[in-house]
């Protein structure tokens, strides 16, 4: 190899070298930058992460702080509305103590008089006393002077003297005495009836003889009344009402005078109407549908009276009975508003007295229950068969007595009974509390009724129209057609003979057969 290869060959390993190193210098700078680019880059996303995480702490401490006062807030809240519950019962307490200690007074106060007039009283006897030591002293002087009788004689002669004059002293007392307690007494009940009076504030309820039935248009009358009159007769047969279709617009007229009846129809009309089906054969399935619900409507009814009167542990029978009290009146006054009107008094009377409320309630809820049982089931006055209910179903016997006894037909053997005679006048002869007119009217339609059932073969029978009109369904198996005919004329006489009445009454006997089959 030449010298000047070889020296070619230095000068390009020399360039290649400088080239290289100046090369690796320009990435070395390059990667520097990069690397100083990259750091700005983190700080910056450091401080912006951290810029984040402070703004985010700063949020999550505002709602934090947020929370905790709406959670103060709440809980003053409440507290407040709890020291203002326990304030207002504070102060009604405060008003009962003030009422007990002005009664104390008053108490206080007539002890403190009656004190000093017993004070009084002793002090006028003590007087008497020295006055009649006195007087027996120169009793004996006199006497010794003046007869001859002896120590002994003259002291008896002077003691009998003294006990006939203390015996009519005694009697003047006695007699003073009693009128004091016969003023104070009646007084006293006078003081008791007005506080019961006054606390009793139930409203009369004056019932009707017909309710209303709203429909949902007038086409509905058509399907009621159906084919020819045959679903509207059904309905009527079934319930022993009358259904009365005028001009009213949307609405149907339920007649009768028996508010068990009444309201088993106006159940059996809606339930008919709601669903839409009206044919007979559907209505005598909704007509007994409709009179289990009212026996469940009837024990809700005793239920509830019991429990506002708050009365626990009665026989389930007698709560069916007071329920019942509910589709009753009284001389046009609802039955059970009378009955619970009634307990609620004697429960005030009986507080008064310082005796039991609870056995007062009772009895006063229970004295009528007898004018729901059927005359076939028991014989007797509604307070006659009232006790003797009362009894059949666990009552004591105190209550049991109140209740037969409350109109004197049997005497009482404690204040219970004389409770309810009082309880029974007060609510009964409050103005307002009853009609009589209804009262006569009802028991009139109730005869009529009666008499058609004392004949043989009778099914059911209602008295309609008012009452000018008797309905008698008589069993098929047992009548014949001619008998039939016979047996209206027979209730015709019997009409004519036992009632009095305005204008006439028309009989009708109604006499039919059904066969019923079921195809499987």
């Amino acid at each position: 190899m030449s010298a000047l290869a070889v020296f070619l060959i230095f000068i390009a390993a020399g360039g290649s070298f400088a080239l290289g190193y100046v090369v690796n210098r320009m990435i070395k700078g390059k990667k520097s930058k990069d690397i100083e680019l990259e750091a700005e880059n983190i700080k910056e996303m450091a401080r912006r992460e951290a810029e984040t995480i402070r703004k985010e702490a700063e949020l999550q401490s505002k709602d934090t702080m947020l929370k905790l006062r709406q959670d103060f807030e709440q809980d003053h809240k409440q507290r407040r509305e709890e020291l203002i519950i326990s304030e207002k019962r504070i102060l009604i307490k405060e008003e009962n103590v003030e009422k007990r200690l002005d009664l104390l007074d008053k108490k206080e106060k007539d002890i403190t008089n009656r004190q000093d007039v017993v004070r009084t009283k002793e002090a006028d006897v003590a007087v008497k006393e020295e006055e009649l030591a006195k007087l027996i002293v120169q009793e004996k002087e006199v006497l010794y002077k003046v007869s001859n009788l002896s120590r002994e004689e003259a002291k008896s002669m002077l003691l009998n003297r003294v006990d006939g004059e203390l015996t009519h002293e005694k009697a003047t007392r006695i007699r003073q005495m009693e009128e004091e307690i016969k003023e104070s007494a009646d007084k006293k009940s006078r003081e008791v009836l007005s506080i019961a009076i006054q606390r009793c504030a139930s409203d009369h309820a004056a019932e009707t003889t017909i309710s209303v039935v709203h429909l949902p248009s007038d086409e509905m009358k058509g399907r009621i009344i159906g084919r020819e009159g045959r679903n509207i007769r059904a309905l009527e047969q079934a319930t022993g009402v009358d259904i009365i279709i005028d001009d009213t617009p949307e609405a149907v007229t339920i007649s009768g005078f028996d508010m068990v009846r009444r309201e088993i129809a106006r159940m059996a009309l809606e339930s008919l109407i709601s669903d839409g089906r009206i044919h007979p054969g559907r209505i005598e399935e909704v007509v007994e549908k409709a009179k289990k619900d009212l026996d469940v409507k009837i024990k809700e009814a005793g239920d509830t009276a019991c429990f506002e009167l708050g009365i626990h542990n009665m026989h389930q029978e007698l709560v069916k009975l007071i329920g019942r009290l509910k589709y009753r009146t009284s001389f046009g006054q609802n039955a059970l508003t009378h009955t619970k009107e009634v307990a609620r008094v004697m429960g005030i009377i009986a507080h008064q007295l310082g005796i039991d409320p609870a056995i007062a309630k009772r009895a006063g809820l229970l004295h009528d229950i007898g004018k729901v049982v059927s005359d076939d089931i028991e014989e007797g006055t509604h307070a006659v068969v009232g006790g003797r209910l009362a009894r059949k179903y666990g009552e004591i016997e105190v209550v049991a007595n109140a209740v037969e006894s409350h109109h004197n037909e049997i005497q009482n053997n404690s204040i219970y009974g004389v409770l309810v005679c009082i309880a029974d006048t007060v609510s009964a002869s409050r103005p307002g509390a009853r009609a009589e007119s209804l009262e006569t009217y009802i028991k009139r339609l109730e005869g009529l009724e009666k008499i058609a059932n004392s004949f043989k073969g009778i099914d059911k029978a209602y008295a309609l129209q008012a009452g000018r009109e008797i309905r008698v369904m008589v069993d098929p198996s047992k009548l014949n057609d001619d008998e039939a005919i016979v047996l209206s004329r027979e209730i015709r006489n019997k009409i004519e003979a036992e009632m009095e009445y305005p204008g006439q009454i028309k009989v009708l006997v109604v006499r039919e057969t059904r066969a019923t089959e079921y195809a499987k």
